[in-house]
């Protein structure tokens, strides 16, 4: 169904549509015709007001759930007043005051900051928070190859950092050992303190230049050592989730299927990436209401996603927090945008 527009609905369609979705965004239970007319400034009959809300559901933006006579919003009704409708101002002063509290680490590792500021947004915003941010790339120290059987290795690999991975890497076939160890002294003596990527473009040049002292075989090895660190380090973001138990909270123990299939998706860690991802790619602020995103279809939550950005204006991570379609949107969007803003003021 093709989502309609703010101005297809008259000003009383509009006036009562408002008044649902936040008296539902409020209490979380369907409304009833009687209710509205009773909250006053409609000055409507209950009787005119269910022909507007049978108006509104034909429309798809209200549906009645089988338990009530009273209407909600659907995710497409959600959508029309998130973007057409809702009003959003500055976080209250001491939401601002117990983020900016979280930023003044600045002797901190940047992760620690990360960590520290998701679960403060969790707490204020009553949902699960998550902060994403490419994985650094790492700095060379040194790379060594240790042999493992005649056609693979260990590559063990110390970062600038001191941090040491192992990979296993299949070898060339006829390889001697001679070479796992040419292969070595070059990556320490003419790379250690470059990036994966600096080092790959410098092994480059210089085999162009036929500068490298390197028979084929060591040299590789070496492309295979550095270029799966290389696409290794691109893929795992770090991914930092907190406050997984305002979701229960909320919820309650009413519908533990959706629960169970919420925490699933946040336990999706790839997935989750993707999701936020979206938001990275476009540099704006992305809210995904219920069915919108497939990951979240099934547990009928929410996401609000903003990026922050670097010192040079660029797109480094994601913030953002997940809950139920119930989320008070009008509040929780200006705390995730002032989150990510001054986040990038603290990096920058």
């Amino acid at each position: 169904m093709q989502s309609p527009s703010i101005i297809e609905l008259n000003d009383r369609a509009r006036d009562i549509f408002r008044q649902i979705v936040e008296s539902y965004l409020a209490s979380g239970t369907p409304v009833g015709s009687r209710t509205l007319s009773k909250l006053g400034g409609l000055g409507l009959s209950p009787a005119s007001i269910r022909n507007v809300m049978q108006d509104l559901e034909e429309m798809g933006l209200l549906a009645s759930p089988h338990t009530s006579a009273g209407r909600l919003p659907t995710d497409i009704g959600l959508r029309l007043f998130v973007d057409g409708m809702m009003q959003t101002g500055e976080p209250a002063p001491e939401e601002q005051a117990a983020i900016e509290e979280q930023l003044r680490g600045r002797g901190l590792p940047m992760e620690d900051v990360l960590s520290r500021t998701t679960s403060v947004l969790a707490g204020l915003s009553a949902c699960a928070a998550i902060v994403m941010v490419p994985k650094a790339e790492a700095v060379l120290r040194q790379l060594s190859f240790v042999p493992l059987a005649p056609d693979r290795a260990l590559a063990v690999l110390v970062g600038g950092d001191g941090s040491v991975e192992n990979r296993v890497i299949d070898l060339p076939p006829g390889l001697p050992p001679a070479a796992l160890v040419q292969a070595s002294n070059y990556i320490n003596a003419r790379l250690s303190g470059l990036t994966l990527g600096q080092a790959a473009e410098r092994l480059r040049h210089e085999i162009s230049a036929e500068r490298a002292e390197l028979d084929t075989l060591a040299r590789d090895v070496i492309e295979r050592g550095l270029a799966i660190w290389s696409s290794d380090g691109a893929q795992r973001p770090v991914l930092i989730v907190r406050g997984q138990a305002h979701l229960l909270d909320e919820q309650g123990t009413t519908d533990l299927e959706r629960l169970r299939s919420l925490l699933a998706d946040l336990d999706g860690k790839e997935d989750l990436v993707r999701v936020l991802d979206l938001a990275r790619s476009s540099q704006a602020m992305k809210i995904f209401i219920g069915s919108e995103n497939k990951l979240f279809s099934l547990s009928g939550s929410s996401v609000i996603a903003a990026p922050y950005r670097d010192a040079g204006d660029r797109v480094v991570g994601v913030i953002g927090v997940i809950g139920p379609t119930r989320l008070n949107y009008a509040r929780v969007v200006p705390m995730v945008d002032y989150t990510a803003k001054a986040l990038s003021r603290l990096i920058g």
